[in-house]
């Protein structure tokens, strides 16, 4: 899967792009079944629900996401940016993923931050400081990258930026592995989990 046809989608629940127990030790079958197949789909199920019978009912998730921001709707952004943050989420992890990129990834990201070292200094920092739940973001500003984080159902795409990399840290993506220890599930999920190949592939489309 790619970025764009993760954005372009109607709010649906996609499977996952690998088996339940793929990401095993590090993200449990448990997991991932309950965070996919129980959290994402409620989300999903929700913002549906919440546009059915309006004029975004043709709409992607993007789109409802973004009208729903605009018009200050936040029930209906929470399920619909959720739904996309989810979607995106799965594709940027695989079995046997994370440790350093490469190529114009690596270019981009040593420009940016002075280092991968720094990168992962940034969104390790994100990610144990976005308080209560929320996401760790790399994003393209339109110039350059940048680490964020976003608090619940946040999303960069609200201030103008395109996501290439999300982490969710909302305790349930990590609770039934790793219990409180979210510093543990963040050091995984960049040395073992990241998609990087998804990541340069959403970099490559932006930059065009």
């Amino acid at each position: 899967g790619t970025f764009i046809q993760a954005a372009e989608m109607p709010i649906e629940l996609p499977p996952l792009p690998y088996a339940y127990d793929a990401l095993e030790p590090k993200i449990s079958k448990q997991t991932l079944t309950v965070h996919h197949d129980k959290h994402h789909a409620k989300y999903v199920t929700v913002a549906n629900g919440m546009i059915e019978g309006t004029d975004m009912s043709g709409d992607d998730c993007e789109t409802i996401m973004m009208k729903a921001h605009k018009a200050g709707n936040a029930g209906l952004f929470n399920n619909a940016a959720q739904s996309w943050n989810h979607a995106f989420y799965w594709n940027c992890m695989k079995a046997g993923g994370g440790g350093k990129p490469s190529g114009d990834l690596l270019a981009q990201i040593e420009k940016d931050f002075g280092s991968y070292e720094e990168f992962v200094k940034a969104f390790d920092q994100a990610g144990q400081t976005a308080f209560g739940s929320g996401w760790a973001w790399l994003s393209w500003d339109g110039s350059k990258l940048v680490v964020d984080k976003t608090i619940g159902a946040g999303n960069p795409m609200t201030d103008g930026k395109t996501p290439v990399l999300t982490m969710d840290v909302w305790e349930h993506a990590y609770y039934l592995d790793y219990q409180n220890l979210r510093p543990d599930y963040i050091k995984s999920f960049i040395e073992h989990l990241v998609n990087w190949d998804f990541v340069a592939a959403n970099l490559a489309k932006v930059k065009k």
